[in-house]
């Protein structure tokens, strides 16, 4: 499998890339639509396909358990549930192979791994890109497992936007910000904060959050 060169097409982009090669961890956060998953998917694939002798061995992609939680009634296993769930990452990489069966290749070869946070504890995360996405709907007990699994040789990636927050449970609030003032205050990880100038889903998103945001809706 091969994947396309991508170049970042706003300062902000950039400035992911240059953290990347600089070896820090990286927390994206900020609009929908500035492509912070894309990135994020498109650094831990050109690490693994294009980096000869990469220090890591596979990429692991966590989200909350909490959609899954959502969708309680729905038939299935929670593994079977949470494969809903899979279809951004499944999108990202078929289009960056140009391939439809791309996804599933790398899942089967083990250089993909996807995970809830349902059943995280007790392991540790070794030689291996972890992409935690929209990290803003999990609580500060869920991401701060996370983080606390990276082991030796890991680098982490955190993708949110605050205003897309999934928590609707009173007794559960998010960990986003609280998260982000420990990570803030620790070497070697860069924040970068995306936003509307950042949006390149479409023309009709960046209009519509841009107008969103002045009504203060």
């Amino acid at each position: 499998i091969s994947i396309k060169n991508i170049h970042p097409l706003t300062e902000n982009q950039r400035k992911v890339f240059d953290a990347y090669d600089e070896g820090d961890h990286l927390v994206l956060s900020g609009s929908a639509g500035s492509g912070k998953s894309f990135l994020a998917m498109y650094l831990g694939l050109r690490e693994l396909i294009k980096t000869t002798n990469s220090c890591y061995n596979k990429i692991i992609i966590i989200r909350s358990a909490v959609p899954s939680r959502d969708v309680g009634f729905v038939p299935g296993t929670l593994e079977e549930k949470s494969k809903i769930y899979q279809d951004p990452y499944k999108q990202i990489v078929n289009e960056l192979s140009g391939r439809g069966d791309s996804w599933h290749f790398l899942i089967n070869k083990e250089i993909i791994e996807f995970q809830t946070t349902s059943f995280l504890r007790g392991l540790t995360f070794s030689d291996c890109i972890i992409i935690f996405d929209e990290f803003q709907s999990a609580t500060f007990h869920e991401i701060d497992t996370v983080l606390t699994r990276v082991g030796e040789n890991c680098r982490f990636i955190l993708c949110g936007d605050f205003n897309q927050n999934d928590l609707n449970n009173k007794k559960e609030k998010t960990g986003f910000s609280d998260v982000i003032s420990i990570l803030e205050k620790i070497n070697h990880v860069t924040h970068i904060k995306f936003c509307i100038d950042d949006i390149v889903r479409s023309g009709f998103v960046k209009e519509y959050l841009t107008i969103k945001e002045k009504l203060k809706l």
